[in-house]
């Protein structure tokens, strides 16, 4: 028996700059983001017979061939690892909702390809997993995402991201002190709206418009540089700020990345002293980030009573193999 962990995330700046449809002709892509200490767990175990068994969700296939598997990544994974007969896989989720905007997706991605080849005897790296990752979600499956998610998850940490032009990814810790750590994150929450979206339908929309977005993705990028200078710096008051002013540039890139409710929330987190925020992943729903200095914590909190709070803390780790027996 094998099972992986693998962490959702949370993302600061940049995203969208991370679509292949922009960062390929606009010179690259940036995006600051941190693995999250809610995670994805995959079992992978030895089946008696020669039949496969895939439980995830409310769902669970019994199939006798791997081309039968209806789960795309699932199947697209086995074929990858060549893990194909007398298989179980059991996935379960810290926050199970799909279209939350933490990038349920591609840590699920980056999880299951950990544990089949953990499975097969090979243990991979984080720059194999993410790159197979996105070879699988986007080449194979044509899914409309970015690259952030998967090298996230794979890599965990607080970290900056750049999307070349020829594909390649640098990866980029930002190092802080542990006591600086905590102090980064006691500015930061998150507030669930109680809504999903697919992500899908608002990405396929920016890739369509990606030169008339080309401006705004470009000033996107920039904030993610800034962001990132703001937190070598502690200037975390500053990072706030920059998340609002990339809130109001994200909106301009897509229509139903917000909706009343949210922005219901967010005027009631800003009139209760929140520096700024925006909706995780895509936007349309999931949860929504807010930067507040930690004295007004508890007033926003207040305000948003309502909503069911998650508080950030950040995952030092990416996807790793956490347990193997029998």
């Amino acid at each position: 028996m094998i099972i992986s962990r693998t962490p959702l995330r949370v993302s600061f700046a940049g995203g969208g700059t991370d679509l292949a449809s922009y960062y390929r002709s606009h010179g690259g892509g940036e995006v600051v983001s941190a693995a999250l200490d809610r995670y994805v767990y995959v079992l992978v175990n030895e089946k008696f017979d020669r039949d496969i068994r895939v439980s995830y969700s409310k769902t669970a296939e019994y199939v006798q061939h791997v081309d039968q598997v209806s789960h795309p990544m699932v199947r697209e994974a086995m074929r990858a690892t060549g893990v194909t007969e007398a298989v179980e896989i059991v996935t379960v989720s810290d926050i199970p909702a799909e279209g939350t905007g933490i990038g349920s997706s591609s840590s699920f991605a980056v999880g299951i390809l950990n544990a089949l080849w953990a499975f097969q005897g090979k243990l991979q790296g984080p720059r194999e997993l993410a790159e197979e990752a996105c070879h699988i979600e986007i080449d194979q499956l044509h899914e409309p995402a970015g690259k952030q998610d998967q090298y996230a998850a794979a890599y965990g940490g607080l970290r900056h991201y750049t999307f070349l032009p020829d594909d390649h990814v640098s990866v980029e810790p930002l190092p802080l002190s542990r006591a600086e750590l905590e102090r980064f994150e006691s500015y930061l929450t998150l507030y669930y709206t109680g809504t999903t979206r697919r992500a899908g339908t608002i990405l396929e929309e920016q890739n369509r418009r990606h030169q008339e977005n080309a401006p705004a993705l470009g000033e996107l990028r920039q904030l993610a540089t800034r962001t990132r200078e703001a937190i070598l710096r502690g200037d975390y008051e500053g990072m706030g700020r920059l998340l609002h002013e990339g809130w109001q540039l994200k909106k301009t890139l897509s229509t139903g990345i917000s909706n009343p409710l949210i922005e219901g929330m967010y005027e009631k987190a800003r009139a209760a002293g929140a520096l700024g925020g925006k909706v995780t992943g895509a936007g349309g729903g999931g949860f929504l980030l807010i930067a507040a200095p930690p004295e007004k914590s508890p007033q926003v909190a207040e305000a948003l009573s309502q909503f069911r709070r998650v508080p950030v803390k950040v995952s030092p780790e990416g996807s790793r193999i956490v347990f193997v027996g029998r």
